[in-house]
């Protein structure tokens, strides 16, 4: 198991509930998250361009950053309701940086994916998913945070 402290306090927890279950039990907490990934606001709903795709994402899943004058990070996505396991991916990404301040998403390291022993459960290719997930968020906060400094 990968060392995880220095996740942000969020982040460590949600790896240390996968950590801690039975390999099997592990995809059904991945699928967990899937279902409580909220929906994305109603002003994006009719506006996708808003919206960066992730390719790495074997399913189509788009996401879009936004960061308050305070440098706080707000995430939204849209995944399909039948790709469970990109949704799980987003809904750990949100519960664990949404409302985090910038600074912090930042600092998130890149091998979080493999951090969440799911390695066993689910394909390389899915973790690349999320890794591309995490990689745009990160670029797209260091740019709008960049922007608001001016």
């Amino acid at each position: 198991m990968l060392e995880n402290a220095d996740l942000p306090e969020s982040l460590r927890e949600i790896a240390e509930d996968f950590a801690s279950m039975p390999k099997p039990e592990r995809l059904q907490l991945l699928l967990e998250f899937s279902k409580g990934l909220p929906a994305l606001p109603e002003r994006l709903q009719d506006h996708p361009e808003l919206l960066e795709p992730v390719p790495e994402c074997q399913s189509p899943i788009f996401l879009l950053t936004e960061v308050d004058d305070d440098g706080t990070v707000h995430l939204h996505f849209s995944a399909p309701p039948e790709a469970p396991t990109t949704r799980g991916f987003a809904g750990i990404l949100h519960e664990g940086l949404d409302g985090a301040p910038a600074e912090t998403v930042l600092a998130v390291p890149a091998d979080l994916a493999l951090r969440l022993s799911l390695s066993e459960a689910v394909s390389p290719l899915r973790l690349n998913g999320m890794s591309g997930m995490l990689a745009r968020i990160q670029r797209q906060v260091s740019e709008k945070s960049a922007a608001l400094a001016g």
